[in-house]
């Protein structure tokens, strides 16, 4: 028998609970990532973390929570009840242990299946947990969820509570840098749906009062908003809602037990169909869903005994019950729009007048459209067949039962030497590329026609599937890859202005990335170092001893397939565009490809947060 057919006992192992962890983290915490997107799997850390803080507010226990995060050191401080002392190694190191399993103690808690914290010390190379209840005090050190220290204080000052202090693994999670854009976009949906709590962070101070209605309040200007945001509550559920007067597709913002399904599920589902219903039936006619929802910008937050969701990083409901005695989430959500919402219009007339005129607005572009509308389909049915453009991968964004789904991405392209060279160095399994003829068309102040009447603009937005809503957004990363110069960062513009004039729900939903590509490869005999920087560059030749050969990559189609796969694989650099929070889009799209040319790099740099020194890098 020769050694690749033997099978024995020998080759049945069980794993621990850490070695299993460490081996397949994507199991626990989605992908990892550097923490240039937001779903990397720092921020899944830092959450899990911090949901046990959040269901102890929830409890009536600890009003304030303290975060920092200091380069790679994670500190977040409760004053909820503290973990029992007798169980806290149990708690962080014991699969399936703790004190969620007793939904007396937890009825609709957003942590539910013991796993979170152990995930966190699994992959940590450093993890402290510090437990005070009744004056009395225990901390344990961990190492990659070994312990190592445990210490007991049978008297102490210290107020209650829990404090944990970890470094994620550089073993595991390499070159990582946390963004706080991120971490305070987290740590506010966390007051939003907590209203009285308060999260400080690096000392800043993160409260709200209205719910969901400030959620919405931050998400789209006051001049934005065609009728002031309508606030619904009731038990286990939160709803805010309004209609764009600017924006096309429609946007959601979708919670359960406090937890961000940024992914929808069966509750956004029922919301969309409710609210189809509900507002058909007060004005007594069969308003096509599409011309109900277009523009809609709203959040709905409801709390579920025991939720199942499709994934252990919650981001999408599969649960069709609210648990207990309560009727399915369809029913439910449905009931309390239809009293709801429809009290509403009729206490609010003048609300009514404006969402009806919207309504048929909608339908009357929508007429107008269907024409154009249906040809565009047409051309881009027949291009899928031999379309040139797209070179797709088997893995989407819908596709949440699959491990890898999160990394779905599309690249976009500009000429065919450089898609050439993506495409042959690509995974095909998580990445698609979609190469531009070259540079696409100014869209600035044009109407949604220009979509369709734009062969190339048509097709990407049939590409990403998001021509109704983002919700069946087919790519979780959308990566603009242009050349490194004056061109390159015109049809970044142009793109980024097409993004934001159309879906700017994709920026705002942390969809969007430019790829950092190296300027210089610095080699020697024993050793290539790429650099995306001058400083970069001038390091590497310090460190290669003897004479080092540079060299200059002018465009992304001088990049071999074979070295472009190290700058799109594991150590991918991505650069996340994001929106300024002091400025509204129709201010930026003014300035950005407006008439106002001297100001306008300047403006670009200072307010649309390309985290990428844009004049250096097209001045090399």
């Amino acid at each position: 028998m020769t050694e690749e057919t033997k099978y024995t006992e020998d080759n049945i192992r069980s794993l621990d609970w850490k070695e299993h962890i460490r081996m397949r983290p994507g199991m626990y915490i989605g992908k990892l990532g550097d923490g240039s997107t937001a779903d990397d799997g720092i921020y899944i850390l830092l959450k899990e973390v911090l949901d046990n803080s959040i269901d102890e507010f929830v409890m009536g226990s600890g009003k304030t929570i303290e975060v920092s995060v200091q380069n790679q050191k994670v500190i977040v401080r409760d004053y909820g009840r503290g973990i029992p002392l007798g169980k806290v190694v149990d708690v962080v190191s014991k699969m399936n242990t703790g004190g969620k399993y007793d939904t007396r103690a937890f009825k609709k808690s957003v942590g539910l299946n013991g796993v979170g914290t152990k995930a966190v010390n699994a992959l940590s190379s450093s993890f402290r947990v510090e437990s005070t209840r009744d004056g009395k005090s225990k901390s344990v050190d961990f190492e990659q969820g070994n312990l190592v220290n445990e210490e007991i204080l049978d008297e102490t000052s210290r107020r209650r509570g829990t404090k944990v202090t970890f470094i994620p693994d550089e073993a595991i999670f390499k070159n990582f840098k946390y963004r706080n854009e991120y971490i305070e976009k987290m740590l506010k949906n966390y007051v939003y749906l907590n209203p009285g709590l308060t999260i400080m962070f690096n000392g800043e101070k993160f409260y709200s009062e209205n719910g969901l209605k400030d959620l919405l309040g931050d998400s789209i200007t006051k001049d934005d908003q065609l009728y002031p945001i309508i606030h619904l509550r009731g038990n286990d559920i939160e709803v805010a809602l309004t209609h764009s007067k600017s924006q096309y597709s429609e946007e959601y913002h979708s919670f359960v037990n406090g937890q961000n399904t940024s992914q929808g599920g069966t509750h956004l589902l029922a919301f969309r169909e409710a609210l189809v219903k509900t507002i058909r039936e007060y004005y007594g006619k069969n308003y096509e869903a599409a011309d109900i929802r277009k523009s809609v910008v709203a959040a709905i937050s409801i709390k579920v005994m025991e939720p199942i969701f499709e994934s252990q990083t919650k981001t999408k409901l599969g649960s069709t019950d609210m648990g207990g005695d309560l009727p399915t989430v369809r029913t439910y959500i449905n009931d309390f729009l239809k009293t709801q919402l429809d009290n509403f219009l009729h206490k609010n007339q003048e609300t009514a007048e404006k969402l009806h005129r919207k309504i048929l607005q909608a339908e009357r572009e929508r007429k107008e459209l269907s024409g154009i509308r249906k040809l565009a389909k047409d051309r881009a049915k027949k291009s899928s067949l031999h379309n040139k453009k797209l070179r797709d991968c088997r893995i989407h964004l819908g596709d949440s039962k699959k491990e890898r789904y999160l990394e779905s991405t599309l690249f976009i392209t500009e000429g065919d030497s450089a898609s050439g060279s993506i495409t042959k160095s690509r995974d095909v399994n998580t990445q698609a590329v979609f190469s531009l003829k070259g540079k696409p068309l100014n869209s600035y102040g044009l109407s949604k026609k220009i979509v369709y009447e734009n062969e190339e603009f048509n097709l990407l937005q049939a590409a990403l599937n998001i021509e109704e809503s983002i919700a069946d957004l087919r790519y979780n990363n959308i990566v603009i890859a242009t050349d490194a110069d004056v061109d390159g960062m015109h049809i970044r513009l142009l793109l980024i202005t097409f993004f934001l004039q159309f879906f700017p729900e994709l920026i705002k939903e942390n969809h969007l990335y430019i790829l950092q590509t190296p300027l210089f490869r610095v080699r020697n005999k024993k050793e290539t170092i790429y650099c995306y920087s001058e400083t970069e560059r001038k390091q590497a030749v310090t460190k290669l001893t003897g004479k080092a050969e540079i060299t200059r990559f002018k465009g992304l189609g001088e990049i071999s397939p074979d070295e472009f796969k190290h700058f799109i694989g594991e150590d991918i650099r991505l650069d996340p565009v994001m929106l300024d929070k002091e400025m509204s889009i129709e201010e930026l799209l003014s300035f950005y490809m407006g008439k106002n040319t001297p100001d306008r790099q300047e403006f670009i740099i200072d307010n649309l947060k390309v985290e990428l020194d844009l004049i250096e890098e097209s001045s090399l």
